[in-house]
């Protein structure tokens, strides 16, 4: 395949953003550093987009990996901001890509399509990708596999869970919930539907965005692999949309902007579950901190400290457990790249493949973040880790679950994503009572449209 060729449509975009604001950035500039490579070494150039303090643990794996062995030294670069796939692009086609990139959008098979990234098979041994299949978490594994080939291998989970403000939900005589008619009880009990006022509280509000968690949860699939069909129009997708859109009936549309509206305007960007807006939400692994400097915080001022939970989405009559949306960050190596190999290398050193789940273990705890494999889970630094933070334990238990499925890895992935958010948001905010299975039948038919296009490219 010709790469350059088939990217054209890309090149003539970035062509007039860099005409018009200078994008371009030369790698000579961007791995300039008061260090250098070591001449007996090969140099692994790493863009990441990690910025704050996670960049510190980056550049603390970077250290750690060029201390472990003496044959490659990897140059870690953050590309914080906007277009880093445009930057990625244009370093491709102008033939001087990076070694390595770590990426956290849906584009895998999008990149793996048009030849623009190395299928792993290309770089490491047949029994090495063997091991690897079966060492990754289900999630994992299908968050990076492509025409049954990986493309790339994620250095870290992100899953969705309930946080629950127990003490909240005690004062109101409730539990966390189990099935999808407790969470409806505790939305009802704490703000009952057609009070007068204001409402100062929620039990729980549907986030439109999170479709693709409650799509699994009530047991359906956004897409049949088998035969590359869209399934927006199954009855487990419309079940999940209505219960969804149910929350439009009980409180109008309206209400539902004005009180998300109100989650903006709290200060320091606070989780909305702290100032007590809600009693449930949904959100991923990284509010264990979070709730950890909150409690401290209140005990610290000698106020009592509020108890949380987190437990996994509950299900309707059918429904499967422990179900839901994985997405994360996954490492991948560009076509072209000059130190393949070493890049490899890096991938399991950080994520603790081959022998390397010690030195992962250390990475995910200063990162909190999520391993991509249950023997990274089982290390000793790792299990302290949840002895000290035992709401972790819940994403743990998620991330080994067969019912954790991405956005599909497909090419046009970014666009079926958009789509079905956008789908949902419509579906909860039409001022008009919406037709859910013609708006589903629309969505699937242009999604369907745009996807064909895509794998047909050349």
């Amino acid at each position: 395949m010709n790469v350059i060729s088939s990217l054209r449509g890309m090149l003539a975009t970035a062509a007039i953003i860099v005409l018009g604001g200078g994008l371009l950035v030369s790698q000579q500039l961007l791995t300039a550093s008061d260090t250098h490579t070591p001449s007996n070494r090969e140099e692994v150039v790493f863009w990441h987009f990690w910025g704050g303090a996670d960049r510190a643990i980056v550049e603390d794996v970077a250290k750690r990996f060029n201390e472990s062995q003496d044959d490659y030294y990897v140059r870690a670069i953050a590309m914080p901001g906007n277009n880093l796939d445009l930057k990625f692009f244009l370093s491709v086609t102008g033939g001087d890509p990076p070694d390595l990139l770590n990426i956290d959008d849906p584009v895998i098979a999008d990149w793996g399509h048009r030849g623009a990234i190395l299928a792993l098979d290309e770089v490491a041994s047949p029994d090495e990708v063997d091991r690897l299949e079966k060492w990754l978490f289900p999630a994992a594994r299908r968050l990076v596999t492509y025409q049954d080939r990986l493309y790339g291998v994620p250095n870290g989970l992100d899953i969705r869970a309930l946080y629950v403000n127990k003490t909240m939900l005690a004062r109101y005589g409730l539990s966390p919930p189990k099935t999808i008619a407790d969470l409806d009880h505790i939305a009802e009990t704490i703000a009952p539907p057609g009070q007068a006022e204001a409402y100062q509280h929620h039990g729980y509000l549907p986030d439109s965005r999170r479709i693709w968690a409650w799509g699994p949860v009530f047991s359906g699939q956004f897409y049949d692999s088998n035969d590359g069909r869209v399934t927006l129009t199954t009855p487990q997708i419309e079940s999940a949309l209505a219960w969804m859109a149910s929350y439009r009936k009980r409180y109008g549309p309206s209400e539902i902007a004005r009180f998300r509206h109100g989650d903006q305007s709290l200060p320091g960007k606070t989780f909305p579950l702290f100032a007590e807006r809600y009693a449930v939400v949904m959100d991923g692994q990284w509010r264990v901190r979070d709730i950890r400097a909150f409690q401290k915080s209140q005990a610290e001022k000698r106020i009592e400290v509020t108890q949380f939970d987190a437990i996994p989405l509950p299900v309707p009559p059918g429904g499967k457990p422990n179900a839901g949306w994985v997405n994360g960050n996954n490492f991948v190596i560009p076509r072209g790249a000059n130190a393949s190999r070493g890049a490899w290398e890096f991938i399991k050193f950080w994520c603790g493949f081959d022998g390397k789940e010690a030195a992962a273990a250390t990475t995910c705890v200063a990162g909190g973040w999520i391993p991509v494999s249950p023997h990274v889970v089982d290390e000793p630094t790792f299990q302290q880790f949840l002895q000290e933070e035992p709401l972790f334990r819940t994403f743990i238990e998620l991330a080994g679950s067969k019912n954790q499925y991405p956005v599909p890895v497909i090419p046009g992935a970014p666009y079926f994503n958009n789509e079905v958010k956008n789908l949902a948001e419509l579906a909860m905010s039409s001022s008009t009572e919406p037709n859910l299975r013609q708006m589903l039948q629309e969505t699937e038919a242009r999604i369907q449209s745009h996807i064909d296009r895509a794998r047909n490219e050349p």
